[in-house]
């Protein structure tokens, strides 16, 4: 490539960055400008936001505050609540324990009372049931011995056949 065609490449070039850095500031004035209209727009806004941020600080304190004895509170109703279940807890734990002890005396006076009845019911049964057995032998002996002596005679020989047949 001869000179002259290279000083016109490189003048096109130039020309080609001369209106790109002429498009760029035509862009860069139009940012200044619609930068400027929107601080002129949010400056109305500055006092207001900065109130609304008081505002919020404030309340924020405030809730602080009250989030705190809350807390607080909340921390000191837990600790009684505590004590109280440990307190209920040991009361369950005696009343269960006196109840087990109760309920094992009961058990044994159950155990005592019927070993008892079933001794008093013994006893009834040997001291009546044996003399009425006895009565009863007695009876029946007087009354074989009262049969015996109204019949006064032997006994016939058909009679003392039908009682040996019983037994043979």
């Amino acid at each position: 490539m001869d000179q002259t065609t290279l000083l016109y490449v490189m003048t096109g070039f130039v020309i080609i960055a001369a209106i790109a850095l002429c498009i760029q500031a035509g862009m860069l004035f139009g940012i200044a400008k619609t930068a400027k209209s929107l601080q002129n727009e949010i400056s109305p806004l500055i006092p207001k936001v900065n109130s609304l941020v008081d505002t919020t600080k404030t309340t924020v304190e405030q809730s602080r505050k009250q989030i705190t004895e809350i807390t607080v509170k909340a921390n000191e109703i837990l600790e009684s609540t505590k004590s109280q279940l440990a307190v209920i807890e040991d009361v369950v734990t005696d009343a269960s324990t006196r109840a087990k002890v109760q309920l094992e005396r009961v058990e044994l006076v159950l155990d005592d009372t019927l070993s008892r009845a079933h001794e008093t019911v013994a006893t009834i049964h040997e001291g009546i049931m044996r003399p009425l057995k006895e009565i009863n032998g007695i009876a029946a002996g007087i009354k074989t011995a009262l049969n015996y002596l109204a019949r006064g005679n032997r006994p016939s020989v058909d009679q003392a056949t039908s009682d040996e047949e019983m037994f043979i």
